[in-house]
Order: structure tokens, then C-alpha cells, then sequence
């Protein structure tokens, strides 16, 4: 794409970048079907392709309007164009250029921009969320039912295997150690996840280290093109980080996919700060999913799952011998129907995609076939900003997860678990948790 970049853009370090993108994209259309918005609206304009022809008109000088803010703002930053996209066009990084910018051209109405700056205030914060929690939750009868939904549950039918305590965290004893980012609004929604993937972690013989000095990842004031908030974010969980990498930690765990990503995103977005540049890359170098690490020791995790398949096999034998049928799956059959939720940003921006299932499989789970593997709707803030669009994507993706006859919905990110609790009745975990259960005989 031939691109005559404007003179306020031209020669700065966000213009080059822009322009580099703009010229790998050559316009073939293979990114509008993997794209959500534009399969629920069909306008070109909210689909990837129209979406950078908007950008490149605002990066060449010419005028903004709120509605180009409007198609900018109804993307889902799923990135499912990047990996349908055969140019390698780098979308995601475009479109927070082309948000910053735009937010400089078109000034929002008061209390839109009220409701974003009360966004990046509290949720980047684990204990006024946790404080909004409590409070939301004391009041839970006279909440809508998506919100209601969205809280920890109350009480809940699980299956047996989920009847377990929660999991605490336990003490750092191995030679190998991680460091484990606990992020921000996961702790307050949902808090048994990181202690659950400590636990996993300990019985493959790798200790995780708290670091509670660390916070919010940055990403969602990245894109709420926040940039300078979000860089003071990454700045903090670098220095909180760096001590235990120094000490030998060999890899920062993280257990939010969306987090993943953008820990991994640390050394490009903090390249030109001489104090943070070095140390950024490294903690960049160093970011893992926690399906990463677990895939690179399955033979260890298959090791330490097998007492236990053993006896719920044994224990599933009994009960179907004495005619037990509460919550008993046939003889022979695994224990749990699970049904998995890949998030885009565990699809699309780790390129993890398949790497999930095989854990839960080799721990004894039957996976159920899901038909969509399309964005949930959640997207960070974006089911609170875009509600209509996100309310479409979601029942969509409920209507598949459910389509199987799962006795749970289980997934990788905090964002698309309390959006995902909105739209259905089934219990819905991240996958670690299953697989502390089972290690805990559960």
C-alpha cells in the first residue's frame, strides 16, 4: 500500500513504524472473514481492512471524525486478522497508534470519557476491585443478571471432582523457581487460580515466587490509548520483577493469557527508555503462559497426574458397581466433560493455540467438540464499552461451548471466565484449576 504520510506524523517514531505497517498490507481481504465485527455488522469499515484504510487517511492528514473513532472503537483487538493475514500485517500495533491519535483529533463526550478514566482508575487496582466485589456482592439480588454473573459465585452444583478446598499457595522448596505475575482484577474475581497453578507447578518440581509488588500488566491502558499510564505500569512490574530474575528465576509465569501477551510486549514498548530498555526485553524474553511451561514439562505432569487417574478410575468403578449414578460418568469414561475456551489472545498474540487441550486430555478429561473459535465478547473493557456487540459474540460462543453436553466451561483468561459466567449456568474455571483438582485427588 502506497502511503504520503502528514508532516505531524511523518518523522516520529510512531509515523515510521504506522507507515511500515501500511506498506506490508496490500489490501486482499483474507483478514474481513476471521473478523468478528465485521461478521455480525458486515460494513467494511469494521473489519480490518477498513479499519487501516480509516487509519491511513488520519496518519496522511486528513479529517477525523467521531466516526471514525466510532469503527475504531467497536474493534475487539482479537488479532484474528494477524493470523489469518498471509503479509504479516501487524494490526494490533497499528490500531493503538491509530486509537492514540485519534483520540488527540476527536474529543469524546463527558461522560464517555468519564466511564473510561473510572476504568483505568479502579480495575487496574486489585483492592478497590476487590472492595467494588464485596460491595456488588452484598447487593447481588438487585444487580442486572450479566452483572450478577460476573461475580464469584455464591454457591454453585459442581461436579465431584471440583468439591475440593481451595488451594493454597505452597512454600518455595525446589531448585527451580518462577516468578509469578498475580496481575490485578484476577485476584478479586477470581482468587483460587494462581494458587492453583502454584500448586501444579510444585508437583512438576518448580516453585513459584509471589512478587507483590507487581500489578496490573498495563494492557488496559494501552488500549485505552492511555500509553503513558500503562509504561508507568510495565516500569513498576519490571523493578518488582527484576530482583528474583537477578536471584535465578528462569521465567516469568503468568496465568491471564491477555497478560501473556503483553508482558511479552514489554521490550518493544519500552525500547527507547534508556533505564527500562534492557531490563524490559529481558522480562519479555523471559514471559511464559503457564501452558507453556507445562508443555515443556508434560512427561513430569503426566507423572505426577497418574496416582490420581488411577484412583478416580477405581473410584469411578466402585460407585457405578454400587449403582451410585450422582454425577457418574459410565464406566470407563473420563471422569469430567469439559468444554475449552481458547482466547484470542492465547490464539492470535501467543500463538499457543491447541496447546491447552492436550493437558487436559492427558489429566483425564473428555474435551467436547466446540464449533466457534471466535472472540467471546469480553476483550478487556470492551464488554462494558461496546455491551450490544459484546452481548451478540457472547451467546454466540455460550451456544457453542454448550452445544457438547459439557459439565463445565473452562478457559485461560480472567476477562473471558467473568464474561463467560454472564451467559450460562455451567460452572466455569480456568483449565489450572482442573488440574490442581486432580493432583489434589479431588
Amino acid at each position: 500500500m502506497q502511503t504520503a504520510l502528514a508532516d505531524f506524523v511523518r518523522n516520529t517514531p510512531h509515523g515510521r513504524e504506522a507507515d511500515a505497517i501500511l506498506r506490508s498490507c496490500v489490501h486482499c481481504g483474507f483478514c474481513l472473514p476471521a473478523c468478528p465485527t465485521y461478521r455480525l455488522l458486515g460494513d467494511e469499515l469494521d473489519s480490518p481492512r477498513g479499519r487501516i484504510y480509516l487509519m491511513k487517511q488520519l496518519l496522511e492528514g486528513q479529517e477525523v471524525t467521531a466516526r471514525t473513532q466510532l469503527h475504531l472503537d467497536r474493534c475487539l483487538t482479537c488479532r484474528a486478522c494477524e493470523s489469518a493475514c498471509p503479509s504479516g500485517v501487524k494490526y494490533g500495533r497499528l490500531l493503538d497508534i491509530g486509537r492514540a491519535l485519534t483520540e488527540e483529533h476527536v474529543r469524546r463526550a463527558p461522560l464517555v470519557r468519564f466511564q473510561r478514566y473510572l476504568l483505568r482508575k479502579i480495575m487496574p487496582h486489585t483492592m478497590p476491585v476487590r472492595a467494588l466485589v464485596s460491595a456488588a456482592t452484598a447487593v447481588r439480588g438487585l444487580l442486572p443478571r450479566s452483572l450478577r454473573a460476573r461475580l464469584p459465585p455464591r454457591a454453585e452444583r459442581l461436579p465431584r471432582l471440583l468439591q475440593t478446598p481451595a488451594p493454597l499457595w505452597p512454600p518455595v522448596r525446589h531448585a527451580r523457581r518462577v516468578v509469578l505475575l498475580e496481575g490485578c482484577v484476577q485476584p478479586a474475581l477470581a482468587r483460587d487460580i494462581n494458587p492453583a497453578a502454584a500448586q501444579v507447578l510444585d508437583r512438576i518440581g518448580v516453585s513459584t515466587i509471589r512478587v507483590p509488588d507487581g500489578g496490573c500488566c498495563g494492557a488496559l491502558a494501552q488500549h485505552l490509548s492511555a500509553h503513558e499510564e500503562s509504561l508507568d505500569q510495565m516500569r513498576r512490574n519490571v523493578d518488582a520483577l527484576w530482583p528474583h530474575l537477578e536471584a535465578g528465576a528462569e521465567a516469568v509465569i503468568v496465568t491471564a493469557s491477555a497478560c501473556t501477551a503483553m508482558l511479552q510486549d514489554y521490550g518493544r514498548l519500552l525500547e527507547h527508555d534508556a533505564r527500562y530498555a534492557v531490563r524490559a526485553a529481558r522480562v519479555s524474553a523471559l514471559a511464559r503462559d503457564v501452558s507453556e511451561l507445562l508443555t515443556a514439562n508434560s512427561a513430569a505432569l503426566v507423572a505426577a497426574l497418574a496416582p490420581a487417574r488411577a484412583e478416580h478410575r477405581a473410584d469411578t468403578d466402585r460407585r457405578a458397581a454400587a449403582g451410585d449414578r450422582t454425577d457418574a460418568p459410565p464406566r470407563g469414561e473420563a471422569v469430567l466433560r469439559v468444554a475449552f475456551q481458547a482466547p484470542c489472545t492465547l490464539q492470535h498474540a501467543l500463538r499457543l493455540n491447541g496447546v491447552i487441550e492436550p493437558l487436559l486430555t492427558a489429566a483425564g478429561f473428555t474435551l467436547t467438540a466446540v464449533s466457534d473459535s471466535g472472540c467471546c465478547g469480553s476483550a478487556g473493557t470492551y464488554s462494558l464499552l461496546q455491551p450490544q456487540l459484546s452481548g451478540q459474540l457472547l451467546r454466540a460462543k455460550v451456544a457453542a461451548l454448550e452445544a457438547g453436553g459439557p459439565q463445565i466451561i473452562a478457559t485461560a483468561n480472567i476477562g473471558c471466565l467473568a464474561h463467560l459466567r454472564g451467559g450460562t449456568a455451567l460452572p466455569v474455571r480456568h483449565w489450572v484449576e482442573l488440574l490442581a483438582a486432580r493432583l489434589s485427588g479431588g
